[in-house]
């Protein structure tokens, strides 16, 4: 696993999930919410993106979180692994509303300075349509971009946890060195 994207609803853990999976396997995490964003939320041009986004990928190992569903070619094709956190809404509705709370008046460390944390009713929508709306979607990319690569669809915390696990050294994990 070298060429790691992670997809999923909002507040479903993607830059958690990143975060954890780059401490563990010593590879760069790249928040694309971060090269997406400007100050104020102001979204970046799709041309300007896509740049961007290429430019990002080039290296030899990387962890990409964030589903910007019209760029995920640009993630899939070269991915090795696939992580798709498929979560509850619920779930994601109130790690987002806690995720609020936590960061009230501040940025959060996965997006860039001067866009501090906020929720409004077009991105509560977007979490609470998203089975019906994007998730079909990704899974049809997901499907599209299965040969040849390890896809894992978590669809619980506890599934995340066992995931990591996997990776670890045995030994470390049991107090062994």
């Amino acid at each position: 696993m070298k060429r790691i994207a992670i997809v999923g609803c909002g507040g479903a853990g993607k830059s958690t999930l990143a975060r954890r999976l780059g401490s563990l396997l010593g590879i760069d995490v790249i928040h694309l919410d971060s090269h997406f964003w400007r100050p104020g939320w102001i979204e970046t041009p799709a041309e300007e993106w896509a740049i961007r986004q290429r430019g990002l990928l080039e290296r030899e190992s990387w962890i990409a979180d964030g589903n910007y569903g019209g760029t995920l070619e640009l993630r899939f094709v070269p991915a090795d692994t696939i992580l798709f956190l498929d979560l509850p809404r619920r779930i994601c509705l109130w790690r987002v509303l806690r995720r609020r709370l936590a960061y009230a008046g501040e940025s959060r460390p996965d997006v860039p300075a001067g866009c501090r944390e906020q929720i409004d009713l077009e991105f509560l929508r977007w979490i609470w349509r998203f089975p019906r709306h994007s998730r079909p979607h990704l899974v049809a990319a997901l499907e599209r971009h299965r040969e040849g690569r390890r896809v894992e669809v978590l669809r619980s915390g506890r599934e995340v946890a066992r995931f990591l696990d996997s990776l670890a050294d045995p030994a470390a994990r049991h107090g062994a060195v």
